[in-house]
C-alpha cells in the first residue's frame, strides 16, 4: 500500500481513457526514475568531491511526492552505501585508532537510534516546518565548516592535555552529533569533522576515515529502526542509491579535473536556493 502519491498521478487518474491513463502513468514513472537517478548521481559526485549531496537528493525525494519524514529516512538509506564504501577505503587509517573505536561505535549507535526515534515521534507537520531550519543549519555548516574546523584545531592544540571533564564533554558532543545524524542526515559529515578537530585529530585522512565510520554507524542503526517502522520508500531510495554509487564511481576518475572551489560554490548556491525555496514554500506559500 502506497503511503504517498507520485507526482502527476492524481491528474492522470482523472482521465477516462485507460490507454491515456496507462501512458500517463508510464511517462510519470519514467520521469521519476530518471529524475531520482540523476539526483543520486549528482549527489554522489558532490559527496565524493566537496560534500553536500543531500541538498540534491533530499529535496528531490520530496518533489516526487514522498512525505518529508519518509523522504528523510529514505535519504539516509540512499546515502549509507557511500559512507560504508568510504569507511572501507580508509580502513588502514581507522585501524590506527583501534583503542578508541569501541567507545566511538557505542556512542554513535546510541545517538543514531535516539535521533531516529525522535524523528519517528515528530508529527509530519512539525517536521515539515523544521525542514528549512535544518537545511539552513546544514548550509551554514557547509559554508563555514572550514573556518570552524580551523578554530577548533587551535583550541585542541592549546588544550591537548585537557582534564577528564574535557573527555566527557567530547563524548556528550559526539552523542549530540550522532543524535542529529539519526534525526536529519544532511550536514552530518561536516559536524563530525568539527568534532574530530576538537578531539585533537589533525591527519585529514584519519579524520575522513573516522567521520565515515561514525556516519555509517549512525545511518545503519537509524535505517534499522526506519525499516522496523516501514518508513523507507524502497523503490525511490534504491534508484537514488544506484545513482549515488554511479556518481561516486565516476567522481573518483574525474575529481582531479574538476576544480573543487567551483564545485563547492555550486553546492553553496544550490543549498542556499533549496533552503530559500523551502522557507518560501512552507511559510509564504
Amino acid at each position: 500500500m502506497l503511503l504517498y502519491e507520485p507526482i502527476g498521478l492524481t491528474v492522470n487518474m482523472l482521465s477516462s481513457s485507460p490507454s491515456i491513463y496507462s501512458l500517463g502513468l508510464f511517462l510519470t514513472m519514467s520521469f521519476e526514475l530518471v529524475l531520482l537517478f540523476l539526483a543520486g548521481f549528482f549527489g554522489g559526485v558532490l559527496n565524493s568531491i566537496a560534500g553536500g549531496g543531500s541538498f540534491i537528493t533530499f529535496p528531490t525525494l520530496i518533489f516526487v511526492g514522498i512525505p518529508p519524514i519518509m523522504a528523510n529516512a529514505t535519504n539516509t538509506f540512499a546515502s549509507c552505501a557511500g559512507y560504508m564504501s568510504g569507511t572501507y577505503a580508509f580502513r588502514k587509517e581507522i585501524a590506527d585508532h583501534r583503542d578508541e573505536l569501541l567507545l566511538i561505535l557505542i556512542i554513535s549507535l546510541i545517538g543514531g537510534i535516539s535521533g531516529a526515534w525522535l524523528l519517528l515521534q515528530t508529527p509530519q507537520a512539525v517536521f515539515r516546518e523544521a525542514i528549512p531550519w535544518l537545511l539552513l543549519f546544514a548550509t551554514v555548516l557547509f559554508i563555514f565548516g572550514g573556518q570552524i574546523n580551523t578554530g577548533l584545531k587551535k583550541i585542541a592544540s592549546n588544550h591537548r592535555h585537557a582534564s577528564s571533564i574535557g573527555g566527557i564533554l567530547l563524548l556528550i558532543i559526539l552523542f549530540g552529533i550522532s543524535t542529529y545524524g539519526g534525526f536529519f542526515n544532511a550536514g552530518l559529515g561536516i559536524i563530525t569533522l568539527s568534532y574530530l578537530a576538537l578531539a585533537g585529530h589533525t591527519n585529514i585522512n584519519t579524520m575522513n576515515g573516522l567521520k565515515l565510520l561514525i556516519s555509517s554507524t549512525v545511518s545503519l542503526i537509524a535505517i534499522a529502526l526506519f525499516i522496523y517502522n516501514d518508513v523507507i520508500a524502497w523503490y525511490e531510495g534504491t534508484i537514488v542509491l544506484c545513482g549515488t554509487l554511479a556518481g561516486g564511481y565516476v567522481a573518483a576518475y574525474v575529481s582531479r579535473q574538476l576544480p573543487q572551489k567551483q564545485v563547492r560554490r555550486f553546492v553553496i548556491l544550490a543549498s542556499i536556493a533549496t533552503t530559500l525555496y523551502f522557507f518560501f514554500d512552507i511559510y509564504a506559500g
